[in-house]
């Protein structure tokens, strides 16, 4: 199926029929519902702008723990720029074999595309990830110039590190020389030019990130809190923004 890339912003590859399946209702996420995250917007941002501009650009790895606007800030990012020409394809891991096909598809019109992986990781017995580095630039072929690749992970190398892998790494003339191992995980996450960590909130900012979220609620705000920290402690502990928005949609209120 051709797209009209005018009229569809964002699309999503479905591998059973191995076509692009236009994105009818893109989620509305926006920078400012993004809290705590300033520094890693501020650079995703800039990275996208040159791209958009058609200036060099990176392609981008977002790692760390769950639930932290990973995810979000690529869709905020992606929302903020399409009007400008900007576009994106979504690949599931599974289907990352099909990355040249898609690439191939997307070269050669005139806008520039985000291809998102979203919770991107693999363990040690899979291959899957050498198609993902070709893309990136490890192929005969340059990579088009109006394709990135922006891609989350709870994993900053996007696959498991061993201790055994370690063990055979080296010190010589006080240079670490890893091992073959380490080398060929490192290789991969290494072609994203910019890396951007996340890390789980503090107490005070998950209430913050909450207040955000009931920012309409006229209640107090003690019994509040209170109830949004024992929600937290239901979910393992997990204080996050995925659990604030969670806790919002638990949390019965009438605003006003």
């Amino acid at each position: 199926m051709n797209i009209d890339w005018h009229q569809h912003h964002a699309a999503i590859w479905r591998a059973r029929k191995e076509y692009l399946r236009p994105v009818q209702h893109i989620d509305p996420i926006s920078r400012d519902d993004l809290l705590g995250i300033d520094q890693q917007k501020q650079q995703l941002w800039l990275n996208t702008e040159r791209f958009v501009n058609k200036m060099p650009a990176n392609n981008a790895l977002l790692w760390g723990a769950r639930g932290t606007g990973k995810s979000s800030l690529i869709k905020a990012v992606f929302n903020h720029f399409r009007e400008q020409g900007l576009r994106l394809v979504e690949v599931e891991k599974a289907d990352l074999i099909f990355l040249p096909e898609i690439v191939d598809e997307i070269r050669d019109t005139k806008h520039r595309f985000i291809l998102f992986c979203d919770d991107l990781s693999f363990e040690a017995h899979e291959t899957d990830y050498k198609a993902l580095k070709s893309v990136l630039e490890g192929s005969i072929e340059l990579p088009p110039d109006n394709v990135l690749i922006y891609a989350s992970s709870n994993r900053r190398h996007l696959v498991p590190e061993t201790m055994q892998d370690n063990r055979n790494s080296r010190i010589e003339e006080e240079e670490l020389h890893y091992a073959d191992a380490v080398e060929e995980k490192i290789s991969l996450s290494d072609r994203f030019g910019l890396w951007l960590s996340f890390y789980a909130p503090n107490q005070d900012q998950y209430l913050t990130m909450v207040d955000y979220y009931f920012r309409d609620y006229k209640g107090n705000r003690d019994v509040l809190h209170h109830a949004a920290k024992q929600f937290s402690q239901s979910k393992g502990g997990a204080r996050n923004g995925r659990t604030a928005k969670q806790f919002f949609n638990y949390f019965v209120y009438k605003p006003g």
